[in-house]
């Protein structure tokens, strides 16, 4: 996989979308039938071990390769004090990704996921929203392609996230643009800002969409204006999974917005999406909602970096392992329902 060479690449790959095997349901539902509990008694775990069968292509799926990839970038717009940290924190915070002290690092290895680190910093900040578009044409591709190309294609599931000191400003302008609202609707307070700053950072929205928003008549155009290197790369990745036929779960704000533009150019690109929690950043249930995706976890969480998604993924190892590992009522000769 090279990645996305051309922006017609990029649209070229929502023509071609893979489904989820409806034979593979079928049969995970009927199995479901034949375990030995009353029928669904586990509830939301039932669905998540036949949406994994699907994906997979077999009634009884396996969860033995979790992959998880943290993307970084910087953002030209974080220098118009939108976050409570500075730039520079992201950078430091690669490093501490690297060197294993994140909280990212201790819950991937909780969950037992395959982590990586995509530094995408070395590149420089993107331009200030307010200003111009956050990317040319080529380094958006290559923020794109950077995501595609970090997707192991022997993963049985993903979770990508992010870090990029005030990527929430990017983030809530991309929900603003695609559902024709201003930043009011939107805005929230990213690394904990006080109420000045706060209306500061929807100022900044507002004159980002002003600037831009007539001109975001795509997803791509969408991302190379508004988004930034790592929210590229999540959306790329996710794209790349879907081609893949590796199910997702999707993290916290920023990289539901990061997939917003992809489901608003085409309505069934999430399906093969499960959100793994809502966050506490005010935006993103209205964004789940809109999304049409139901989070597995409420735990007034606001990190990023895929911290939620790792939380999830015993949940959905769960689901899979009961599903595949239960006795049926005639294995473990019990009388079924009469």
């Amino acid at each position: 996989m090279t990645g996305f060479a051309t922006r017609d690449a990029f649209h070229t790959a929502f023509a071609a979308m893979p489904r989820p095997d409806a034979a593979a349901i079928a049969a995970a539902r009927a199995r479901q039938a034949q375990l030995t509990k009353p029928a669904g008694s586990l509830g939301r775990l039932e669905e998540i071990a036949v949406f994994i069968a699907g994906w997979q292509g077999q009634a009884r799926p396996r969860l033995d390769r979790v992959q998880a990839v943290v993307f970084a970038g910087n953002h030209g717009v974080a220098a118009r004090g939108v976050s409570a940290f500075p730039p520079e924190v992201t950078t430091q915070m690669v490093a501490n990704f690297n060197a294993g002290g994140a909280a990212i690092n201790a819950l991937t290895q909780a969950c037992g996921a395959e982590l990586s680190v995509v530094d995408l910093t070395a590149e420089g900040p993107t331009a200030d929203i307010c200003e111009a578009p956050a990317m040319n044409e080529a380094k958006c591709l290559a923020a794109l392609s950077a995501g595609a190309m970090a997707v192991d294609p022997a993963a049985q599931l993903l979770f990508v996230g992010e870090m990029g000191i005030g990527n929430t400003t990017p983030a809530a302008a991309i929900c603003a643009c695609g559902f024709g609202e201003g930043a009011a609707e939107w805005v929230g307070r990213g690394t904990g800002v006080d109420d000045a700053a706060l209306a500061h950072k929807r100022a900044t929205v507002d004159r980002a969409l002003a600037f831009h928003r007539a001109h975001c008549t795509d997803g791509f155009e969408t991302l190379r204006r508004l988004g930034g290197r790592e929210i590229a790369a999540m959306a790329g990745a996710v794209l790349r999974a879907r081609q893949l036929r590796i199910p997702v779960l999707v993290d916290g704000f920023i990289a539901a917005a990061a997939v917003l533009p992809l489901a608003l150019s085409h309505p069934d690109m999430l399906d093969h999406c499960l959100a793994a929690h809502r966050s506490a950043e005010a935006a993103h249930g209205r964004l789940l909602a809109a999304l049409g995706l139901d989070p597995l976890l409420d735990l007034g969480m606001r990190l990023g970096e895929g911290t939620g998604a790792a939380l999830a993924v015993p949940i959905v190892r769960a689901a899979v392992m009961a599903h595949s590992s239960m006795a049926t009522f005639e294995e473990a000769a019990v009388t079924d329902r009469a």
